[in-house]
């Protein structure tokens, strides 16, 4: 089994390919252990398949994978993935922000037991308006809704466990939430500064239109990370006050009622009537909302039976006559 396998998804990249293939494989030889790059290409338009085709041509330790149109970086680095073979997967961007040479001190951390490894653009140089104040402010939401104390969610630099990274589903734009996912099934985590370095050629594909899809993203998350198993009770709680508000409602229309027998309540007090019906009706209808995803949960886990608990390792005492104890291995259900 190969040791280590970059994963660098590529769109419009031609400028960038071959220096960062000639980098990443002077560094993965320095490091001595086997290796493999996955080059994914998200529906270039330009010469980057070409480019990586040739590379791999001549390169045996090269993987490219080429998606039939642009589907986006998460989407890209989840073919990344599933197609890499290594003990241990790294992914970076393909523009040449992230070095190469920090890939070590990865690798370093990935030895010291932890699962996940994140990078952290600890010195930014990118515009600070367009750049760094959004993605400072949604870095710290992100910390604080997730309860992942790292700095940097945004960066594609991170390394990752093969068995962690294999469980996690990616789609919009998850591949930032990695972290988050992977603590919630028990994975350690820390954090490395890694340089920050300017683009020196093609464009960047970075629009502060991102920076809104992410926060959406984010409200998915927190959502996942709480009440995924349990919708029932995110949607009933509020079901509940909802119906409560109702019934408070229209038990002090029907005592003015009693209190006042001749008084006409669609008149004098309508809209508090109006009012009344809609919390309850609301009420009744997120229950519902509740009831039907606490069904999609049950059929979820009764028809592909996943376990609801991380195993680390197994550790069982063989036969007297072997004189030996079963090496420990690991069982992470990610």
């Amino acid at each position: 089994m190969t040791k280590y396998s970059i994963v660098v998804p590529f769109h419009n990249e031609e400028e960038n390919v071959t220096v960062l293939y000639a980098r990443l494989k002077q560094v993965m030889e320095q490091v001595g252990d086997s290796f493999e790059l996955v080059f994914v290409d998200d529906g270039s338009r330009d010469r980057t398949y070409k480019l990586l085709e040739e590379i791999a041509a001549v390169d045996s330790r090269v993987l490219v994978v080429k998606l039939r149109r642009n589907f986006g970086q998460t989407s890209a680095l989840a073919a990344g993935f599933d197609h890499a073979s290594g003990e241990y997967i790294l992914a970076m961007d393909g523009d040449l922000q992230h070095d190469p040479n920090d890939i070590p001190a990865f690798l370093e951390k990935l030895a010291e037991g932890y699962d996940v490894v994140s990078g952290w653009r600890k010195d930014r140089i990118d515009n600070f308006i367009m750049r760094r104040i959004p993605s400072r402010c949604a870095n710290w939401l992100m910390a604080k809704l997730s309860g992942v104390d790292i700095h940097d969610f945004g960066t594609t630099f991170k390394a990752y466990r093969h068995e962690v990274i294999q469980g996690i589903p990616l789609y919009g734009e998850m591949h930032r939430f990695i972290p988050a996912l992977a603590s919630w099934y028990g994975a350690s985590i820390c954090e490395i500064p890694i340089k920050n370095i300017n683009r020196e050629r093609g464009q960047s594909h970075y629009g502060i239109g991102r920076t809104f899809r992410v926060f959406f993203d984010l409200m998915t998350i927190r959502f996942l990370l709480k009440y995924m198993s349990r919708p029932l009770h995110f949607f009933g709680g509020f079901g509940v006050l909802s119906i409560m508000g109702g019934c408070f409602t229209a038990a002090l229309l029907l005592v003015m009622k009693i209190l006042n027998p001749s008084m006409e309540m669609m008149r004098h007090h309508g809209p508090m009537f109006v009012v009344g019906s809609v919390l309850i009706v609301s009420g009744i209808q997120l229950l519902a909302i509740g009831l039907l995803g606490e069904l999609g949960v049950r059929h979820y886990y009764t028809s592909q039976h996943p376990v609801p608990y991380t195993v680390d390792r197994l550790v069982r005492l063989l036969p007297s006559d072997e004189q030996s104890i079963m090496s420990e291995t690991r069982e992470d259900s990610f």
